[in-house]
């Protein structure tokens, strides 16, 4: 295969197709960094979530399924990075090797769910949480959601790629580029045969095979940074 946009996803051109699926709802996959975490992906507008995505991102990326917000919705709803308030000897000393710090803040749920971890449920607590981040109440978030739950909320930074180059900012600043809510849902492709990431050379199959769009975080830095 050559080095094209389907090849590498290392293009303007396969910035500006992820963009556009994301405007009309469909997933992409960004692999983030080889000297980074190295992982690709699989990230969804939140608002458009269903039980069958919920199905696809533990079946098809194994991951964690977590919504990402944006710094300002998560400065409205009051949201804090966990590590910050967490008050345990485990929070202690707390590097990592591929970035300053952890995205993670609360897990919630839904009021409306039952257990919180069905497909269904998790469904609707994340087109929820789109919901919230196009119009955040603080109030109505802890009338409506509830701690702790199934789905793990992370926090962007501030600046998003201009302060840090995570999963978490990328996804964000592609829905900001596609007009849609600051809220998306990323998921790790984790390989069945190595329990390690899945490699971007499978991650690209993968797209190819589902009529899915990949994507290089490098070349959304570089478009939208």
């Amino acid at each position: 295969m050559s080095r094209s946009e389907s090849a590498d996803g290392d293009t303007a051109a396969a910035v500006q197709a992820a963009i556009d699926a994301f405007a009309r709802g469909e997933p992409v996959l960004i692999h983030d960094a080889a000297d980074r975490e190295g992982e690709t992906d699989i990230v969804y507008p939140a608002g458009s979530v269903t039980p069958e995505a919920v199905a696809r991102l533990r079946n098809d990326a194994g991951g964690l399924v977590c919504v990402a917000l944006s710094d300002g919705v998560a400065e409205d709803l009051e949201l804090p990075f966990m590590q910050d308030v967490l008050d345990h000897p485990t929070s202690a000393d707390h590097e990592l090797a591929y970035d300053e710090r952890s995205s993670f803040s609360l897990t919630v749920n839904h009021r409306d769910t039952f257990t919180g971890i069905t497909d269904d449920d998790r469904s609707l607590t994340i087109t929820e949480l789109a919901a919230l981040a196009a119009d955040p109440d603080p109030d109505g978030f802890g009338e409506a959601f509830r701690s702790p739950g199934h789905v793990h909320l992370l926090r962007a930074a501030p600046a998003l790629l201009a302060d840090r180059e995570g999963h978490t900012e990328l996804g964000v600043a592609l829905a900001a580029a596609a007009d849609q809510p600051p809220a998306v849902v990323v998921c790790e492709m984790l390989d069945d045969e190595t329990g390690g990431a899945l490699s971007p050379a499978d991650a690209r199959a993968y797209a190819a095979d589902e009529g899915l769009h990949y994507v290089e975080g490098r070349a959304i830095v570089a478009a939208l940074a």
